[in-house]
């Protein structure tokens, strides 16, 4: 039976750029970069959670997408429709000020929501759209 969530996948216009953003803007760590040709495979993971990652998959074509596969999940990616998330926090309003200092591009601020949870919403440097949670307690 499935048990666990290992990787989950990302799609980047830009491997190495969106390597710096992962890793120096919010504070991922590196997990796994290998290549094979034209192929690299790219992980980054939270250093608190060691049992998920999330794969920086670039957006060209070959490995089973051809050039309108890239051309479509490139329009998703720019509109914000495959965004991952959402990212939990202890303190968004902390966080979001963290964040926004080392030029994080936020399209909401630290919002409070009635439905439970304090949220900012960010974009990462490809596009995709990430919503910052915390839980209200």
């Amino acid at each position: 039976m499935i048990n666990r969530l290992a990787v989950a996948t990302i799609w980047v216009k830009d491997q190495n750029e969106a390597l710096r953003f992962y890793t120096e803007k919010l504070g991922f760590e590196i997990r796994t970069d290998f290549t094979n040709g034209d192929y690299r495979w790219l992980t980054v993971g939270l250093k608190d959670q060691p049992d998920v990652e999330f794969q920086l998959a670039a957006l060209k074509s070959g490995g089973g997408l051809t050039q309108e596969d890239v051309y479509q999940l490139t329009k998703l990616v720019e509109a914000g429709k495959l965004g991952i998330g959402p990212w939990k926090t202890n303190d968004c309003y902390k966080t979001y000020e963290t964040l926004k200092s080392r030029g994080v591009d936020f399209v909401q601020p630290a919002t409070d929501r009635p439905y439970g949870t304090i949220e900012a919403i960010f974009k990462d440097n490809s596009g995709n759209i990430m919503v910052l949670s915390q839980d209200k307690v």
